[in-house]
């Protein structure tokens, strides 16, 4: 019985999860300066509320099949990849944006949280500011910064990022650029917006993501084990 209301409890927070996300995507074609994700999230919580469903029941069902799927879903973005016309593109000069971006991304916030004499963890955990979700955690178990902090930084980034994209890329019409900048500014949620802009975006979008992950995957570990050497 116990086993049985759980994966109800479990089926129950996927189809809610999953019909906020049909919803949001359905008014963001409709409403072009919407940002799919904010409405997402937002649909949720008046899901629940209308159900009277306690947010951390939800959590505590959802998370662990989402987390699961977390990891394949980062790894699916290779498809759109594969997809690319990479023939005449600048690959020097895109290696080069991603590698500053990815430096940048990561030691901006540091510089700023270690001026605002934030503690040595949170510092740490904001050089994971700039990367998806599966890889950052990763990165913070690796320098050892402290797990919830960072996802949450990863997590407010993206959201900022993903909700601003709309209004800061007003008069810019390549979409090319518009979707390597959501990829290295706002990883996941950046690239899920950029979609919703053009395939192309989301294909530059999802190129940013993985190239900036695998980079600052390599080399923060590397720069923070030098420091603390």
């Amino acid at each position: 019985m116990i086993t049985d209301n759980v994966l109800l409890t479990t089926l129950a927070a996927i189809l809610l999860t999953l019909a906020a996300h049909v919803i949001a995507r359905v008014l963001a074609r409709k409403l072009s300066w919407l940002p799919m994700v904010i409405t997402a999230l937002v649909l949720v919580l008046v899901f629940l509320f209308l159900l009277q469903w306690d947010y951390n029941h939800y959590y505590s069902a959802a998370k662990p099949v989402f987390d699961h799927l977390l990891g394949y879903v980062t790894v699916l973005l290779a498809v759109p990849l594969a997809a690319m016309n990479f023939k005449g593109l600048p690959i020097k000069k895109l290696t080069l944006i991603v590698v500053l971006a990815s430096v940048i991304g990561a030691l901006l916030p540091m510089s700023l949280a270690y001026l605002m004499s934030l503690s040595h963890d949170t510092i740490l955990a904001f050089a994971t500011r700039s990367v998806t979700t599966p890889i950052g955690l990763s990165v913070a178990d690796l320098i050892r910064a402290p797990l919830p902090m960072a996802n949450l930084i990863i997590i407010v980034s993206g959201l900022l990022g993903g909700t601003l994209a709309r209004f800061l890329f007003r008069g810019i019409d390549d979409d090319r650029a518009k979707g390597l900048a959501l990829g290295l500014a706002a990883h996941a949620f950046g690239t899920v917006e950029a979609w919703q802009i053009s395939h192309t975006a989301g294909r530059y979008a999802a190129f940013g993501l993985a190239v900036n992950g695998l980079v600052t995957a390599v080399w923060v570990p590397i720069f923070i084990g030098a420091l603390s050497g």
